[in-house]
């Protein structure tokens, strides 16, 4: 998919459409993986998608760019971030630590209804994973949509933004490893990981929970890493 296939994935805005909707929405993508690293697009490409002027995309790329999820190329295209191995590693170390610590908030916050939201988006997941030929996109979003409904039911929304902004950077890489793999959906320990952290955050099971997630995280680091596709 390119990312102007991505960024058309939704219904163009109305004209009276903010900045910080364009914003949401390459975010989303963003985290999601629908954007992949070294993607390429212009100011104008996202406008016309988006069927908005210039003025919100110029706001949206902005903050963007402070946030350090697109890059302006020295020819003024935007570019999703190539990351390199050593920024991967330490941004996996730290997601371990705050998405675990989520988790095990989520354990002893959470709602019913927040509950009912992890187990289907963990089912769901799960599904796919058991599928001979898994729809990779749609695994891709099975995986964000567990992980957000997990933090979101820590009852902490500064902490679930400090966690949407690692995926800003990590998601495009995370989710594009995984959509060009799917032996390590099939294969891989995702699945009974978030099988445990749902039944430990149905239990009260904070460590458990916490644990959980944090193993999630480092086994694809440690895939990733390993198959030497990031650079030095």
């Amino acid at each position: 998919m390119s990312a102007m296939e991505a960024i058309s994935l939704v219904e163009p805005f109305e004209r009276q459409t903010l900045g910080d909707k364009v914003y949401a929405h390459i975010r989303r993508l963003l985290i999601s993986g629908r954007l992949a690293p070294g993607d390429r697009m212009s100011l104008r490409q996202v406008a016309d998608v988006l069927g908005v002027s210039m003025m919100p995309v110029r706001e949206a790329v902005s903050r963007l760019v402070a946030d350090r999820a697109i890059e302006v190329t020295p020819n003024r295209a935007l570019r999703v971030p190539v990351m390199r191995r050593r920024q991967f590693g330490e941004l996996a170390v730290i997601r371990s630590e705050i998405e675990g610590m989520a988790a095990e908030m989520a354990a002893r916050n959470r709602s019913e209804a927040q509950l009912v939201a992890i187990r289907e988006a963990e089912r769901r997941f799960r599904a796919l994973a058991e599928e001979d030929a898994p729809d990779l996109p749609a695994a891709v979003e099975a995986n964000q949509a567990f992980h957000f409904a997990v933090y979101e039911a820590s009852g902490l929304p500064d902490l679930v933004e400090i966690i949407g902004g690692l995926w800003l950077k990590v998601g495009p890489v995370i989710n594009l490893d995984l959509r060009e793999n799917p032996e390590r959906l099939r294969a891989g320990s995702a699945a009974p990981l978030h099988a445990a952290a749902a039944a430990a955050i149905a239990a009260g099971d904070g460590k458990t929970a916490r644990a959980a997630i944090a193993a999630d995280i480092r086994g694809a680091a440690e895939f990733i890493l390993s198959r030497g596709r990031l650079p030095d």
